[in-house]
């Protein structure tokens, strides 16, 4: 086992809907698609932003454009208009997923 940042092979974009966080992991080629499909689930995002996602973490696959889509639901304090929060609208959340740590085979 050895371990690898998200970084390493993709990149992201976030955003927001509403309350919920929108995270898109896209792999730079195959093989780090390959990585993300197999390591990356739900749970582990869940547990990344354990604090901050009180909700469901919903996961998309996009095979097409090497990418996974995230949806983590009630996660932006009631979102852009209404939240207390610094990020309310989860611009810096792709950046704090891709400092993630994967145990890879």
């Amino acid at each position: 086992m050895k371990k690898i940042k998200l970084l390493e092979i993709a990149h992201g974009r976030s955003g927001d809907k509403g309350d919920a966080a929108n995270i898109g992991i896209i792999a730079y080629n195959e093989e780090g698609y390959k990585i993300l499909e197999k390591y990356l689930s739900a749970d582990l995002v869940k547990k990344h932003f354990e604090g901050i996602c009180f909700g469901k973490v919903d996961r998309y696959e996009l095979p097409n454009l090497r990418a996974l889509n995230f949806v983590l639901h009630n996660t932006l304090g009631g979102g852009g208009t209404v939240s207390l929060k610094l990020d309310a609208q989860g611009k810096t959340l792709a950046a704090a997923l891709l400092r993630m740590e994967l145990e890879i085979e």
